[in-house]
């Protein structure tokens, strides 16, 4: 009993620990100071739908990664789930952890900098924008995901602490800000063309957040619950968003509707409205505008941390499965570091927050672009049917049509574009799903690899009534006893004999295999025939090997085995077989799996570069 009490302790703490983690990361500059903005417009009410959804979003997302982790045992589950089901969705994955990103930067600087008004700007500006993202590659390469919810439990204490300052100074005025209306009607359609829209996003939004789902696979690695974790997060998230939407509307009571702004096609826009009211009263209260500055720049740090880890780990997974054989010539610093990336976006940021643009501009890919490949990804999770890939082109376009859409809505004032612009890439994925001829935009390949290839094409074959001896001498030079390539094929051909076989009279089954192997040492010697291995800096050592028999064949057969490399990344060479009979009846396929270790002490080696330039000509 006594070790029990200590155990479960532990267990909460830790769970209390990513919860905590989960909602800061959470809030970003959408939910940040979009909640301002929505408060504003809508009141109290507004608020309370807004965090609502955005709550249920969270806890959802947590609840079915839970019910995806149970389907097999083990603390890695749901790791193996995400490497499988992620793979066709990678880009929509990393174009979406690239904007959220972008627009945390960009709502820092548009919302807490730009408000200031420090000049000169064209040298604030950049500056700014540096220790942003200093900080936040600081802070990410610090601390990994294992160690994220220590460094975010020691964050939230300054943002606690930030709060306690703002509401010991607003004092019992704080209480009766909820009484306070907002501008427009939550009962018109203006009200519904921003909730449909938020609904969507926000339900299904996390389903794309990389720093959900790597949070999620480490819970699970911990042997935690998710569900506990995601359900502490989103009530923490939920508090951050009362507190900071309240406080909007505090400060509208005490005097701030003169810092709402008119912008673009004639809509008001109030995410810097905190800021302002807060530094207008910086020289009578310096430690209020310091506490809220602190919150608002822990809130974005700990968002854009998270975001250099889980990009990292995003980066690294990809470079390290992938069979382009580009990857194994760049640098693998520069594939995986997420630098490069937070560069990108940095300047995008600085160069939007420049011309003036406003958070709204962003939020539309959010409401319209991302939710095709958010329903279909949640379609996909359940469902049984083999994927290999999504119909990029299709989804591209739908997506890029409901942005036009809701933009046109949004810029007319006609609410029911926004509505519309939303719900068509959700209407698309169900005809998708449901369509009859659903599987062809999800093919898997494996149907073409079925079918045998040509021999008049590509395999000239011997009869099977032909010996070598009884050729001319030009026909054995065609098939010499080496090998020969043909295209990117290298070709063995040779005469099956008793040695072969086994006491029925069939080819004994692991001779297959022995031919395979003989055949990748003859293509070894063509493609490398300097190589030594006396001399040699590194080993080449086979990982793994498939064969698939297809038919069966006898002595005295003409057999014609053929390995080509079929793909390779910075670590692995794939090799891929197809065994052929004299009529070109197909008898086997298969590939195997190569790897390289240094000669001196065994450790796995990136693909030696002589390697490369052997294989890169047959690919």
């Amino acid at each position: 009993m006594k070790k029990l009490i200590p155990s479960f302790f532990q267990r909460f703490l830790a769970t209390l620990l990513w919860g905590n983690s989960i909602a800061l990361a959470w809030v970003w500059g959408l939910g940040l100071f979009f909640s301002v903005q929505f408060t504003i417009d809508f009141g109290f009410s507004g608020l309370l739908t807004f965090v609502l959804l955005n709550c249920c979003g969270l806890f959802l997302f947590g609840y079915v990664a839970e019910q995806i982790a149970r389907r097999t045992e083990g603390s890695q589950s749901l790791d193996h789930f995400f490497k499988q089901w992620s793979r066709p969705f990678r880009l929509a994955f990393f174009l979406y952890q690239l904007l959220a990103i972008t627009l945390t930067i960009f709502t820092l600087i548009r919302y807490a900098w730009q408000p200031l008004e420090l000049q000169p700007s064209s040298l604030y500006l950049p500056l700014t924008t540096l220790v942003i993202l200093a900080a936040s590659i600081l802070f990410g390469e610090e601390f990994n995901i294992r160690r994220i919810k220590y460094s975010h439990g020691c964050l939230f204490l300054l943002v606690a602490g930030a709060i306690g300052i703002i509401l010991a100074h607003a004092g019992s005025t704080y209480l009766k800000a909820p009484s306070t209306l907002g501008r427009l009607s939550t009962h018109d359609l203006n009200f519904y063309g921003y909730l449909v829209p938020i609904c969507i996003g926000f339900l299904i939004g996390p389903w794309l957040d990389l720093q959900q789902w790597q949070r999620a696979i480490e819970i699970k690695r911990e042997n935690l619950s998710i569900t506990s974790s995601y359900g502490i997060g989103a009530l923490i998230f939920g508090a951050l968003l009362l507190f900071h939407g309240t406080l909007a509307l505090w400060a509208l009571g005490q005097g701030a509707g003169h810092f709402i702004h008119v912008g673009i096609a004639g809509y008001t826009y109030s995410e810097d409205l905190l800021t302002r009211f807060f530094a207008s009263r910086g020289v009578l209260a310096p430690w209020l505008f310091g506490a809220y500055m602190t919150f608002l720049a822990v809130c974005a740090l700990t968002t854009l941390d998270s975001g250099y880890i889980a990009l990292r780990w995003f980066l690294k997974s990809n470079a390290n499965r992938s069979t382009h054989p580009i990857f194994s010539l760049i640098p693998s610093w520069f594939l995986t570091s997420p630098i490069l990336p937070f560069l990108f976006c940095g300047i995008i940021a600085l160069s939007t927050a420049a011309l003036g643009l406003e958070l709204e501009y962003f939020m539309i890919f959010y409401a319209t672009f991302f939710v095709g490949y958010e329903a279909l990804s949640i379609g996909r999770a359940f469902m049984n049917a083999p994927l290999s890939m999504i119909p990029q082109v299709k989804m591209f376009c739908i997506g890029s049509l409901a942005v036009v859409i809701f933009s046109y809505g949004y810029f007319l004032h006609q609410p029911i574009f926004q509505m519309l612009g939303s719900l068509m890439p959700l209407g698309y994925i169900f005809w998708l799903l449901f369509k009859p001829t659903a599987s062809e935009d999800f093919i898997t390949g494996s149907e073409e690899l079925e079918e045998p290839t040509s021999p008049q094409k590509d395999i000239p074959l011997l009869s099977s009534a032909t010996t070598l001896s009884t050729l001319p001498s030009h026909e054995i030079l065609a098939h010499s006893i080496a090998g020969h390539f043909e295209g990117k094929w290298f070709v063995h051909t040779f005469v099956a004999t008793y040695a072969d076989t086994n006491s029925v009279g069939n080819v004994y089954f692991g001779m297959y295999a022995m031919w395979v192997g003989k055949t990748r040492e003859l293509f070894f010697n063509q493609v490398m025939p300097k190589f030594n291995l006396k001399e040699t800096p590194y080993y080449i050592l086979t990982r793994s090997f498939e064969h698939k028999f297809v038919r069966e064949t006898r002595e005295f057969e003409t057999v014609s085995v053929r390995i080509r490399v079929a793909s390779y990344n910075r670590k692995f060479v794939t090799l891929e077989h197809e065994i052929y009979d004299s009529e070109g009846h197909l008898l086997g396929k298969g590939n195997q799996g190569l790897l390289f270790v240094s000669s001196s002490n065994y450790k796995m080696l990136d693909i030696p570069q002589d390697i490369v330039t052997a294989f890169m000509v047959h690919t």
